[in-house]
């Protein structure tokens, strides 16, 4: 513990249980080695293993894709946190995870999903949700209950969908509008850098249409190692020295906060 300068743990936002188990384990560190203690923001503690890779330049835009989340975050400098496009329902996350279970695949369905979609053809015409103009904001639930209602009327007609088909026709339209809806914001805001996170960042399909997508585009494009796009420990340290070098603290008396919003961390 001689070469620990810090404490991070996730304070937020998550299921209440497991970020209660962290914050104590934290604080029984912090308080028996007499280290300081700093909470990060789960979202952040994505964004910031970016930095883990490649140096941050501001202003910059982060696009968050995972199980519980699906944001369009700005950052103008270290610490500051715009959300300025978010899922008004589902995250795409758990979209994949639905329609995976719609055709039987195991739990997490995001990497089932995507390798079938990698063997298929997106023949299947399948809705995408723009939204109101000039909005970034996401929806997936539609999509998710088209697929649940092109499954059904194929049954019920007889009619064969090949599974493979139908997830490379699922990913098509969430990848399209996250893709299109990232670039337009990246260019509205004159953003230097666009860094890809979470859980969903994993995504075959998604990292190869966004490598492509920014080749021609005046901003850095950063996708990091399958290693930092599911949660890890390094993410929440990295966010967590941050934090530490502008002086920021916490307390014993830290709690887990399940609602914690970015914007205001």
């Amino acid at each position: 513990m001689e070469d620990i300068d810090c404490i991070a743990v996730t304070e937020g936002p998550g299921l209440v249980g497991a970020l209660l188990i962290g914050v104590n384990a934290a604080k029984a560190l912090a308080f028996a080695h007499n280290k300081p203690l700093v909470g990060v923001h789960h979202i952040a503690g994505h964004i910031y293993a970016n930095r883990l890779v490649k140096e941050m330049i501001f202003p910059l835009l982060s696009l968050v894709v995972s199980g519980g989340h699906t944001e369009l975050v700005l950052m103008k400098e270290h610490g500051s946190f715009q959300v300025i496009g978010e899922t008004r329902d589902d995250a795409a996350g758990e979209a994949y995870d639905k329609v995976a279970r719609t055709l039987s695949l195991p739990y997490p369905g995001g990497p089932h999903i995507d390798r079938l979609a990698q063997e298929g053809q997106p023949t299947l015409d399948l809705p995408r949700a723009w939204l109101e103009e000039g909005s970034y904001d996401f929806s997936f639930s539609g999509l998710k209950s088209a697929v649940i209602n092109t499954l059904h009327n194929a049954k019920q007609k007889g009619d064969t969908i090949h599974p493979q088909d139908l997830a490379a026709s699922f990913q098509a339209s969430v990848i399209e509008v996250l893709v299109t809806k990232t670039l337009k914001a990246t260019k509205e805001y004159d953003v230097k850098q666009v860094l890809l996170a979470g859980g969903v960042a994993a995504n075959k399909g998604l990292r190869a249409s966004l490598d492509e997508a920014f080749n021609h585009v005046d901003a850095e494009l950063v996708i990091p190692p399958l290693s930092l796009c599911t949660d890890n420990a390094a993410m929440i340290a990295a966010a967590g020295t941050v934090l530490f070098e502008q002086g920021k603290r916490g307390s014993m008396d830290m709690n887990a906060n399940p609602g914690l919003d970015i914007e205001n961390f």
